[in-house]
């Protein structure tokens, strides 16, 4: 397990940063609908959550036998699936029929509900915690904060997890120099703690990052950039095009399957004082 720290280097739920291209677009909370057009590569090619992390957020959180936990943003499932495994009752919610078909083609009886952060469909104080795993940006923060803390019993708190691409391995260095240009500036997508601090009902009270390895061959590194809202929102030429200069990148590693690095951070948010 990774060593806890004050703040995570590549920070949960921002799994796409980008560093040296200043001209790309503005983070657009709408691109999280191109998520519906790729949800079948979703499930194949976005990592999972390793087990170390998602115990210790278990062990922050309370997660467990007779406990309930949901999941917002749910996507796949990628994090229902380890919690699950938690032997704590699991809601998932999310938006995206196409992403729910598929998380519930890996976790059949599943309870996965249509929703948002914004608009959950769960009753008042029914649930104990509550995860997000690489969604944090796409929410309004302020609407997502109040309905967190009308669904959450009292004490109940939040951890966000999220994949962070490691930028010291060249080859994710040399993915982001290709497709940098198509994400918005990293301050955007990072900028939900600022709304959390604004915001004051929650606080960021403790985070975590473990280092984690995806193996993949040249069309599966493509695949997984694919999987990008901002990639896969794309006309379907110029993604093309993007997609085979990432997968020119794979087929120039010395071996395959080749490791794709990745810093998978969580944070753990508790509601201040006054919240209960």
């Amino acid at each position: 397990m990774g060593a806890p720290c004050v703040l995570a280097s590549l920070g949960a739920s921002d799994p796409e940063p980008r560093k040296h291209h200043l001209n790309g677009p503005r983070h657009d909370r709408t691109s999280a609908a191109a998520f519906a057009k790729v949800a079948e590569s979703y499930e194949r090619s976005r990592p999972g959550y390793p087990p170390e992390l998602v115990s210790w957020v278990a062990g922050r959180l309370g997660i467990g036998p007779g406990a309930t936990v949901a999941d917002v943003a749910a996507g796949t499932g990628k994090l229902t699936r380890e919690l699950v495994q938690t032997g704590a009752r699991v809601i998932a919610v999310e938006p995206l029929a196409e992403m729910r078909e598929q998380l519930e083609a890996v976790l059949p009886g599943i309870d996965a509900r249509a929703g948002t952060a914004e608009q959950l469909p769960l009753e008042d104080g029914s649930v104990d915690a509550i995860t997000v795993a690489a969604a944090m940006h796409w929410f309004d923060i302020d609407r997502a904060v109040a309905e967190f803390i009308r669904v959450l019993k009292p004490g109940g708190a939040i951890a966000v997890l999220g994949p962070g691409r490691d930028l010291d391995q060249p080859l994710q260095r040399a993915v982001q120099d290709a497709i940098g240009e198509y994400l918005p500036e990293w301050s955007e997508i990072a900028g939900w703690r600022e709304g959390i601090a604004r915001n004051g009902r929650f606080r960021l009270a403790e985070t975590n990052e473990v280092p984690f390895e995806q193996m993949l061959d040249a069309q599966g590194l493509a695949e997984r950039i694919g999987t990008i809202s901002y990639i896969a929102r794309l006309p379907d030429e110029e993604r093309e095009v993007v997609l085979a200069s990432v997968r020119a990148l794979g087929e120039r590693q010395p071996q395959t399957p080749f490791p794709f690095r990745y810093r998978m951070g969580a944070t753990i948010l508790r509601q201040t004082p006054s919240q209960y």
